[in-house]
């Protein structure tokens, strides 16, 4: 007959009792361990429009998370006001951004911080929100100077065009830093989600489904719902090429062509993006289309948004005004990101040989160096 577990037990020598008592510590520690587990620090770098926008949403959500700390730190590219006062003092004694996003509380937890150093330097979680061409200067300021464990997330449109080929910025960000970065992109014209007005945005991650999850947590409102999807260059290529896009749209109202044209141009310009899209990366899913980065951001986009805006006035302006003079006197210090990715996009068509495949990606850059006049954007073939 088989012993009695009880039996067993008397049986068992004295220093199996020992090892259980050890096992009992180590199952003590890591009890506590999980009920104090690392906290999550989040900065924004960037603090335009978009970027003191985001640092609400984070900031609103690192208070009640109890796996984030409550301080958000935000980058501010230091200015001088009319008043004669900095930027970022005035922020942190208003808890606004007086020049970028007035009239909206960031939230008492958001820190200044004019120290793009300092202002990474203890962060684990990384937004990045600028105008995409001084990207590739941030990442050499901060190279070496954030933690080994970091984890970033580029809410940039744009991409940087070179000899080898256009480099996506998540790319350029995870190259210069040697650190893992999601994007978030979608319809979110940002004065709207300032002033809590329901919208979507989505994820985009490579590998890990856990840290885009983390993300979402992060970014996810009860007016800001956010998704993740397995595709970086889908997603971050529809968040890039609907400006050039928006720029035609804008075309099309500023020559007061009406509605059924624009709808045509937002068409043709979707067709366009995804046939980018997948031409440059084969791995673009179809139905990252369909997604709040992909259909929805180009809509909102063609229907309001600062890219659209500005190329209205230029086509009311039959092309004779710059749209750098354009961009200083409508945009207040904002960047436009439309018309530089209209000249990367065409560098890249120039180079492989596809200008006749993208007629329309072609024209707004030829319309936008003045090589054509406002009203060739539905009179290309």
């Amino acid at each position: 007959m088989a012993p009695s577990v009880e039996s067993q037990q008397q049986q068992q020598p004295p220093v199996e009792a020992e090892n259980t008592v050890n096992s009992t510590t180590t199952t003590t520690t890591r009890v506590e361990d999980e009920v104090t587990p690392i906290k999550s620090k989040v900065t924004v770098v960037g603090s335009g429009n978009w970027g003191s926008v985001a640092a609400k949403l984070i900031a609103s959500n690192a208070r009640r998370l109890s796996s984030f700390h409550d301080e958000v730190r935000m980058w501010v590219f230091e200015e001088t006001l009319p008043t004669g006062e900095k930027l970022s003092e005035v922020i942190n004694r208003t808890n606004e951004n007086v020049k970028y996003l007035p009239g909206i509380k960031l939230g008492e937890n958001v820190v200044a911080d004019p120290d793009l150093e300092n202002a990474v330097r203890d962060a684990n979680m990384l937004v990045f929100v600028t105008p995409h061409q001084f990207m590739e200067g941030i990442c050499r300021k901060i190279v070496g100077k954030i933690r080994e464990d970091a984890e970033a997330i580029s809410l940039i449109k744009g991409m940087e065009v070179k000899k080898e080929g256009p480099c996506m910025i998540s790319t350029l960000i995870s190259e210069q830093l040697g650190i893992n970065c999601c994007v978030l992109m979608g319809a979110n014209i940002a004065n709207e989600i300032a002033v809590e007005k329901f919208s979507e945005a989505t994820v985009g991650y490579r590998k890990h489904k856990e840290i885009a999850e983390k993300w979402v947590h992060i970014f996810n409102t009860s007016y800001f719902m956010v998704s993740a999807v397995q595709d970086v260059e889908g997603v971050e290529l529809c968040g890039t090429l609907k400006n050039v896009v928006a720029i035609a749209a804008g075309f099309v109202d500023g020559l007061e062509m009406g509605n059924n044209t624009k709808a045509a141009i937002m068409r043709i310009g979707l067709r366009e993006m995804k046939a980018f899209s997948k031409l440059l990366f084969p791995s673009v899913k179809d139905t990252t289309f369909f997604e709040s980065c992909g259909v929805a951001d180009l809509i909102t986009t063609c229907l309001g948004g600062r890219n659209r805006k500005c190329a209205e006035a230029f086509a009311r302006n039959g092309g004779k005004r710059s749209f750098d003079e354009l961009e200083a006197e409508m945009l207040q210090g904002q960047k436009l990101q439309g018309v530089s990715t209209a000249k990367e996009v065409y560098e890249v068509l120039r180079h492989r040989g596809w200008l006749e495949l993208f007629p329309l990606f072609s024209t707004v850059h030829e319309i936008c160096i003045g090589r054509l006049p406002p009203s060739a954007i539905v009179e290309y073939r």
